[in-house]
């Protein structure tokens, strides 16, 4: 292959990649393509929480600071009415979009930096959707496993919360997400059971017969609307009571 083709096939390469997120999701930003300031990608958007976490103080010691990791579902959740983040102290780190290897990568930043005592990640779906590329089960648990081990191994307990209802992405309509959120939801579950980590299920009360959303309880199918909200609220809260041995 000469110079010239080989060029154009690794431009063609990350120019798929960039454009593999849809800004098309409600609440979702294409963080893959997000310019750092030097004309290349910040893939994981550590640009994204780099000043809020400079701002943050560190926690005191009685203080226990809990950060919640994920995507649109967790960045919407605390402009949702109640707030709920704000009147509780959480910390939320999600990012609309994000896949796991988005916030394996952040997960130092925007995690462990921040010293928590409990992380609680909600994750996996936009694996599913296929929003940076093709991704297997296995390679989601794999993420996953890798974000609670360093947790682990810097002091933080771990919430693994399941992936909420999906039926079908309106983003990337046909995909056919509804089995395959169950089966890592499955995953997770006996995951938690091996391991010092807490299984918090949203799953099973916002879903419907055919593994989709209930009705009034997401804006689109995907995101969850206050009524959706309100539920997953005491299961996190139990989760993280859980987690600190309360």
């Amino acid at each position: 292959m000469n110079r010239t083709v080989f060029a154009a096939v690794i431009g063609l390469t990350f120019s798929t990649l960039a454009q593999a997120q849809s800004p098309a999701q409600p609440g979702e930003q294409a963080a893959a393509g997000r310019g750092n300031g030097r004309g290349q990608q910040d893939f994981p958007n550590l640009a994204r929480y780099r000043d809020a976490n400079r701002n943050l103080p560190v926690p005191s010691a009685s203080e226990a600071r809990v950060v919640f990791m994920g995507d649109s579902i967790t960045e919407l959740w605390d402009q949702d009415s109640g707030k709920f983040f704000a009147s509780k102290g959480y910390i939320g780190r999600g990012i609309g979009g994000q896949t796991t290897p988005q916030m394996l990568v952040r997960f130092q930043q925007d995690v462990v930096k921040l010293k928590p005592k409990v992380v609680v990640i909600n994750a996996g779906t936009n694996d599913i959707a296929g929003n940076t590329g093709p991704s297997t089960l296995e390679m989601i648990e794999d993420n996953l496993a890798s974000m609670a081990q360093i947790a682990i191994s810097n002091g933080i307990k771990v919430v693994l919360a399941s992936v909420t209802p999906a039926y079908d992405y309106p983003w990337k309509p046909g995909i056919q997400p509804a089995e395959k959120v169950v089966a890592l939801n499955s995953w997770m579950k006996d995951y938690c059971a091996k391991t010092r980590c807490v299984y918090a299920d949203y799953f099973t009360p916002m879903s419907d017969e055919k593994h989709g959303m209930k009705e009034g309880l997401s804006r689109d199918g995907i995101h969850p609307t206050p009524a959706g909200y309100a539920i997953m609220a005491p299961i996190a809260e139990k989760a993280i009571a859980q987690a600190l041995g309360k």
